[in-house]
């Protein structure tokens, strides 16, 4: 499996390193009020790409620390039932 993941690694940074050398044109991207930025295509869509994906990351934050939390409070209940069950056990043998 580990010889496989390279292999898909590989293969996706050949593509990429081919739809970068042929996306070498460079453009201009215009603000307002006269704003502009010249730039290769390939810069500019990685550079989007990137923002992307860190916005995706930042949405998905929240949720991902709210379920941390509630994991961790089950898991708290979870040893005191745990406790409370060795309690109960160790009650019920006779001695």
């Amino acid at each position: 499996m580990r010889y496989f993941n390279w292999i898909i690694r590989v293969l996706l940074f050949i593509a990429l390193l081919g739809f970068a050398a042929k996306n070498n044109q460079p453009i201009t991207l215009k603000y307002y009020f006269g704003y502009e930025w010249q730039s290769y295509l390939v810069i500019a869509l990685l550079i989007f790409f990137a923002v992307g994906a860190v916005v995706g990351v930042l949405a998905m934050f929240p949720k991902m620390v709210r379920q941390r939390r509630e994991i961790f409070a089950l898991k708290r209940q979870l040893r005191a039932r745990e406790k409370l069950a060795d309690l109960d056990e160790t009650q019920q043998l006779p001695g």
